[in-house]
């Protein structure tokens, strides 16, 4: 089976960072989310055995939901400096073992993420394409080709697919920016409509199916609940394009071939290895390198 997986790695940084006790280099710098990152990477590839695989990271820019609204994500706190000393280290690392990585000014990993995942969908090499992330926002790219592996700890996580998002959610991945287009979504700071809540939304996405429905059919809907409608049309719409994940980011330096060519075992990985002090991930990777490399001389036979 060819698989095609795509990190979330800002989600998969901030989530070793708080999962692992502090660790730092032979220089005495932070190092754990590196370390954790490698370590959730060598455990999808363990189990998933993909044919390609990348990483998406967001940039310093503000981005374009910044400018739609300035709450956007406002109430977020800062980012401990031991964490943001390692995202240039990670993308080194990432660099030292030939594994690519995309990220775009002006946008979110999110959205570099449903660019390419969607771009992949019809090709027909792939049999699945597989999102790695902790995030909710990216249930709404599941499809019944593309599903999202969502981490618990480092470990162990659930491989999402449509009918999961469905019992997660309430809702299917189609709906999921509709269902936030209501309800909001405290954790990026956008309101919803005021006085709607999950069971509320599920119902009136049920029965008129979108956003834009619900507005220009509002006369079908009880009083009460058509001026919390009226009265947040405005939220609404915003929130829609908030949440609304962007499939069309331009990204010239993508090239899927590219996504073919890691190397656990290369010699400017293991030297950073070595600097880091990463002796039992060492012996982990090349483990894991041997393994594809049966996988690959079997599949000559």
């Amino acid at each position: 089976m060819n698989r095609f997986v795509i990190f979330d790695g800002n989600a998969t940084l901030h989530r070793a960072y708080h999962a692992l006790p502090p660790l730092t280099t032979k220089a005495h710098e932070p190092i754990n989310a590196v370390y954790g990152m490698m370590s959730m990477l060598l455990k999808i590839l363990q189990d998933f055995r993909p044919s390609h695989i990348s990483f998406a990271f967001d940039t310093k820019e503000p981005t374009f939901r910044n400018k739609l609204s300035e709450e956007y994500q406002a109430q977020r706190a800062e980012v401990d400096t031991d964490l943001i000393s390692q995202f240039e280290k990670a993308r080194t690392t990432l660099t030292a073992f030939h594994i690519p990585f995309f990220e775009k000014p002006g946008y979110e990993a999110d959205d570099v993420i449903g660019t390419i995942v969607t771009q992949l969908e019809t090709d027909p090499y792939f049999d699945e394409i597989i999102v790695v992330t902790g995030d909710r926002d990216l249930l709404q790219l599941v499809t019944n080709k593309i599903f999202l592996y969502m981490p618990n700890g480092l470990n162990n996580g659930k491989l999402m697919k449509a009918e999961d998002t469905k019992t997660k959610m309430g809702v299917y991945p189609d709906k999921i920016v509709e269902y936030k287009a209501l309800v909001g979504d405290p954790s990026d700071n956008y309101k919803g409509v005021a006085g709607i809540g999950p069971k509320t939304a599920i119902k009136l996405i049920e029965e008129f199916g979108t956003v834009e429905n619900i507005f220009s059919k509002s006369d079908e809907i009880p009083v009460k609940l058509r001026e919390k409608l009226v009265n947040g049309q405005t939220s609404a719409h915003l929130s829609k394009k908030l949440a609304t994940i962007v499939r069309d980011v331009p990204l010239p330096e993508f090239h899927l071939d590219d996504c073919a060519l890691w190397k656990l075992d290369s010699s400017e990985g293991i030297a950073l290895f070595e600097e880091y002090g990463f002796k039992t991930l060492t012996k982990r990777m090349q483990d894991t390198a041997k393994l594809f490399i049966a996988k690959n001389q079997l599949s000559l036979l």
